[in-house]
């Protein structure tokens, strides 16, 4: 369906569809015109007035998020654009709008932010070139140095100089751009453009690395920090970070997998897990807590019961939760404000199928999403799945890949998930049948995709005729076999695979090092 536009975005479409003629005129036009023409030449992809726009942008603040979101004139949300063709056009267009403007003292312009963009899996702009978290981290730290170099270099207006701009980004770095956000760091204060991390992900980067650039970043103003894969953060290094940086506003942590190891647990590390709890209690903004593949057994009260504020999110999959594990977090405060919740890897019908459902009773009110990924659901466990989701009737997103349920219970709850009104987006496992016989769960990666590709494709058009006869085409049902889109991990994935590839030949090394002593 065409979204509505008003009578006025329509002329604005006109007016920015010349680009000439609309750079030439832009002096002549109403302030409070200018969001409206920058929506407007975003959807039409107009590089070059994108960017005379913001050289020359009228108004105290400018947030990308606001300005693509839903407006009155438009309704279509572009934020979820990150076309490369206009993103680096309006970064450009703020480097020059410090350079280039003729009376520095008529400049109004105080805040930047450009933490509203949404990177997705599939882009609508005409180029589908897209710019990523990590492209824009790189690009505006060039940016950044740049306009610090042609300061020094050129005779400027000494009111240049004056200017002085916060920019709220969320930064993204791996090894390879590690080197360029740095400088760009260590001179933020001479910059107009100050940089202002609200959203940190490290991925790829030494531990030395990553404890240098985060004190960089100005920890107080963080709210989302992302430590990813390839950092080899352990325990110990997370009580060392928490002991010397304070992070006052975090709203949500992300920690690397087998963080946590219990299995190895001595007296002091049982002291340094209890410090961390406390340290997150003291952090009462936060409300979202990643902790996958950390081996967590008989620990999660231990770990959330500092915790003043409730979580909306927990994702604590493959952690090796126990009973006692799930029955704190059944019986606690945070289950009745859990908006998100990642349970994957847990045998959830032989272990605590009861307390399971407790916790599903207590959070339905509030759930939007929720993972059950190789969580060995079969058959006979549908009547029961079904009897506890009835009751979230605000959920969004259900995934539930890896478990070895057949076609036809496939079907019998699908029939149940299209009466849930809010409801948005299914991933469903490979059914069982589509495998050859004696086919072990979890699935391996080797026999992931040995499987009857067209028996699957016939199963999966007669699960989305039952959406389509229940009315349920808002309802987009598929099978990712390697899991989720992450657009981070997308965007850095020839890095990474290099970073493995490295450590694989390490390791060999090492290996046949060992092996020629022996011999």
């Amino acid at each position: 369906r065409a979204t509505m536009k008003s009578l006025r975005f329509i002329s604005a479409e006109a007016f920015v569809s010349n680009a000439e003629f609309a750079r030439k005129s832009l002096g002549g036009v109403a302030h409070n015109l200018f969001p409206l023409l920058f929506k407007a030449s975003y959807l039409l992809e107009q590089a070059e007035v994108i960017h005379d726009l913001v050289e020359n942008w009228p108004l105290v603040d400018f947030n990308m998020g606001k300005l693509l979101g839903t407006t009155v004139d438009y309704e279509e949300d572009l934020s979820y654009r990150t076309c490369s063709v206009c993103l680096e056009s309006c970064l450009t267009g703020l480097r020059d709008y410090v350079l280039n403007h003729p009376s520095p003292y008529m400049k109004r312009l105080k805040v930047v932010d450009l933490t509203g963009i949404k990177d997705v899996e599939v882009q609508f702009c005409e180029c589908k070139k897209t710019m990523g978290r990590w492209a824009r981290t790189q690009l505006f730290s060039k940016l950044c140095l740049e306009l610090l170099v042609y300061l020094q270099q050129t005779q400027c207006n000494p009111g240049t100089f004056e200017i002085s701009i916060d920019v709220l980004i969320d930064l993204f770095v791996t090894e390879r751009n590690y080197e360029l956000v740095v400088q760009a760091l260590l001179k933020k204060c001479y910059c107009p453009l100050k940089i202002c991390c609200v959203a940190f992900r490290s991925d790829n980067l030494a531990l030395q690395k990553f404890f240098y650039i985060i004190k960089l970043i100005d920890p107080s103003l963080l709210r989302k920090l992302e430590i990813v894969h390839n950092v080899r953060l352990e325990m110990e290094h997370l009580d060392i970070l928490f002991n010397s940086i304070h992070f006052p506003l975090l709203m949500s942590l992300t920690l690397p997998a087998r963080t946590f190891n219990v299995q190895r647990f001595t007296a002091a590390d049982e002291q340094m897990l209890s410090n961390i709890g406390e340290k997150m209690g003291e952090m009462t903004q936060l409300t979202e807590l990643s902790v996958p593949f950390s081996i967590l057994t008989g620990r999660i009260q231990q770990l959330l019961s500092p915790l003043k504020t409730p979580l909306k999110m927990l994702d604590v999959s493959n952690c090796s939760l126990n009973h006692a594990d799930m029955a704190y977090l059944a019986n606690s405060f945070h289950a009745n404000h859990l908006e998100a919740l990642d349970l994957s890897g847990h045998d959830i019908p032989d272990l605590y199928p009861s307390i399971f459902f407790r916790l599903l009773r207590h959070s339905s009110s509030v759930l939007r999403s929720l993972t059950l990924e190789d969580c060995n659901i079969q058959d006979t466990h549908v009547n029961m799945l079904i009897l506890g989701l009835s009751a979230c009737q605000k959920l969004q997103e259900f995934k539930f890949l890896g478990n070895p349920l057949s076609s036809q219970a496939l079907k019998h709850l699908f029939t149940f998930l299209c009466e849930l009104p809010m409801l948005k987006y299914v991933e469903f496992p490979v059914p069982r049948d589509c495998y050859p016989i004696g086919i072990t769960y979890p699935v391996d990666d080797a026999s992931l995709c040995r499987f009857d590709h067209q028996k699957y494709a016939s199963v999966a058009e007669e699960l989305n005729f039952i959406l389509l006869q229940a009315n349920r085409e808002d309802v987009k049902a598929s099978t990712p076999l390697f899991g989720s889109y992450d657009a981070a991990v997308h965007e850095t994935n020839n890095e990474l695979g290099a970073y493995l590839i490295k450590s694989f030949k390490e390791t060999l090394e090492k290996l046949n090092t060992s092996l020629n002593k022996m011999s």
